[in-house]
């Protein structure tokens, strides 16, 4: 089983920035993809971002040019360097990891297999 925990949220202005950290419990970090999505009300979680073992990432539109997931093995942790952040990009951001055996396939097709407990972002004027 993997724990996630989210931290660095928080209440920005347009334009600001914030930085996301997820941090993992158990083995085999290095070998597991990772990714943040988010979710407002009344809609589904979606990606935001993915990193893969190997360190391949994957951006929604949204986040593409202002967003950066990256991670640290050492560490346990993953982060979303999110800037030029938008009244939009308000919501719950979820860290999220896949089993270290699955594959590219189901990396890239299914959601993620653990999920920390969600962490509220806010921009607002």
């Amino acid at each position: 089983q993997v724990q996630l925990v989210e931290s660095g949220g928080g209440m920005v202005h347009p334009g600001g920035s914030l930085t996301l950290s997820c941090t993992a419990s158990g083995s085999s970090f290095s070998r597991r993809a990772m990714a943040w999505y988010r979710q407002t009300p009344g809609m589904e979680r979606a990606l935001v971002a993915r990193i893969t073992s190997s360190r391949a990432t994957t951006y929604a539109d949204s986040a593409k040019g202002r967003f950066t997931i990256s991670r640290d093995n050492a560490k346990n942790t993953v982060y979303l360097q999110m800037n030029s952040l938008q009244l939009e990009d308000t919501a719950v951001y979820y860290c999220g990891a896949w089993k270290a055996t699955a594959i590219l396939s189901t990396i890239w097709s299914t959601p993620p297999d653990y999920w920390g407990q969600g962490i509220q972002v806010t921009v607002s004027s």
